[in-house]
């Protein structure tokens, strides 16, 4: 057990503004690894509070343990997973197809939609990278600014990064505040629909029109690509599917009075990481060997998939270290009460601090880490029914994705790809992310409101 012991309320104020301003310096201006900068900064509170030795130790054990526990599996799988759909061409092949079937005009709708989708499995960058030339041989073919189809998919890839689980940016936050991922899952796909659609086709053809981006050369000159060697539409999305309805199945099951006599066998298949292994499995034969891939080759793809996830688990982990330590220290129970006398619904606080952290450190999945575990110390959380929590973490990824800039690698990322002056993506790629950001709060907090 836990031990206690009693500061006063000014001395544990002053703790957490020093841990916090500790860390903002620690990653600004000291340039320091994220992980490393968390938890000097967690330790820094329990110091600064007057919390025991023994007690900061044990709740930076606890912190550790505790946020793994309900994510590592998901983020792991979930990078497999992502690993065979890049490689099998399954994202291009729903690209492609989803162009062909909107035709020409609702392009940048088909890119939106694609890009949300290929973002719930596959990691924003490496969604980028593939399916960035197939906006580019639509600008081509359309002589229009590639800013038209570009700014979409990446509206629909910032969307599926930010809202929908199983990725692990909403997982986590979902995790940390103990909300069904199955509701999760449906309020992302509410709220990223809207956000994509505002941020993505209607902002890209204004902002396409105003600004004209041409295709760069070097991709302008590469050739088409080769439709009939990439695996089938109808088996591409079903498979991305298998994961989203089998946890949606197991959350449905439980308040619907007909699924009751088969609720335990959907509530098992649709366990999160029973529903991603399912998933994994069914690309490995479907994406993988049918399209030639022998065990061996599988077993490469799916093993380099895990190396980027270490630095997600133990950024995410240092976010539960500086959770624990609010909650331990009784930071928690102040920042709840001064919350608890503001005017402002807890969405929006959420909403604030994530976008806070995200202006001044950059990183998404340190914003929502921190923002999520400074919510879930404040005692008042334990009152409110699932669906508000569920609004909350649909917050705090908004929160978490507004004003990409400078300290963002995603801001480089697409500068490069689109050949763009850093002046032109703030007015692009940075409006964009904030649209996304602020349309997913103010959706969130509009059904908050119902609650």
């Amino acid at each position: 057990m836990t031990e206690t012991f009693a500061a006063s309320p000014t001395r544990l104020i002053c703790a957490a503004l020093a841990g916090m301003i500790l860390l903002l310096l620690l990653i600004i201006k000291g340039k320091l690894q994220p992980l490393v900068a968390i938890l000097i900064s967690a330790i820094g509170i329990g110091l600064f509070a007057g919390m025991p030795f023994n007690m900061i130790t044990a709740t930076v054990t606890k912190g550790i343990g505790k946020t793994l526990e309900g994510i590592a599996l998901l983020v792991g799988l979930g990078s497999m997973f992502g690993a065979i759909l890049e490689i099998s061409g399954g994202a291009e092949r729903m690209a492609l197809s989803m162009i062909n079937r909107f035709g020409e005009k609702k392009a940048p709708w088909a890119l939106g939609l694609t890009g949300m989708v290929i973002a719930i499995p596959v990691f924003f960058d490496a969604g980028l990278i593939i399916l960035i030339p197939l906006a580019f041989s639509v600008a081509k073919r359309t002589g229009k600014s590639s800013l038209i189809y570009a700014i979409p998919l990446l509206a629909g890839l910032a969307v599926g990064h930010a809202f929908i689980p199983p990725t692990p940016g909403p997982v986590l936050v979902a995790g940390i505040l103990n909300v069904d991922l199955g509701l999760v899952i449906g309020l992302g796909l509410i709220v990223g629909l809207v956000a994509m659609s505002i941020a993505g086709p209607v902002f890209g053809r204004y902002i396409g029109e105003k600004i004209y981006v041409p295709v760069p050369e070097n991709v302008a000159a590469q050739p088409n690509i080769d439709e009939s060697k990439l695996p089938a539409f109808g088996t591409v999305v079903a498979i991305i599917m298998i994961p989203l309805v089998l946890i949606l199945l197991s959350s449905a099951s439980g308040v619907i009075p007909a699924l009751a006599g088969v609720a335990p066998y959907f509530q098992f298949i649709g366990t999160p990481f029973i529903a991603l292994i399912l998933a994994v499995l069914a690309a490995m034969f479907l994406l993988g060997t049918r399209n030639g891939y022998s065990r061996t080759d599988l077993e490469k793809i799916m093993t380099k998939s895990l190396e980027p996830t270490g630095m997600i688990l133990l950024v995410t982990a240092g976010g539960g270290v500086l959770r624990y330590m609010l909650q331990d220290s009784g930071l928690g129970d102040i920042i709840g009460n001064a919350v608890a006398g503001s005017p402002l619904p807890m969405v929006a606080v959420a909403f604030f601090i994530a976008a806070a952290v995200r202006i001044s450190v950059g990183s998404a999945t340190v914003a929502m880490t921190m923002a999520a575990g400074i919510v879930a110390a404040m005692p008042e959380i334990a009152g409110f029914s699932q669906l508000y929590l569920g609004c909350i973490v649909m917050a705090i990824a908004g929160g978490a994705t507004v004003m990409s800039h400078v300290n963002d690698s995603g801001f480089w990322l697409v500068t490069s790809l689109l050949q763009l002056d850093e002046k032109t993506t703030f007015k692009t790629w940075t409006v964009m992310e904030t649209i996304v950001g602020c349309t997913g709060f103010f959706v969130a907090l509009l059904i908050s409101f119902f609650c």
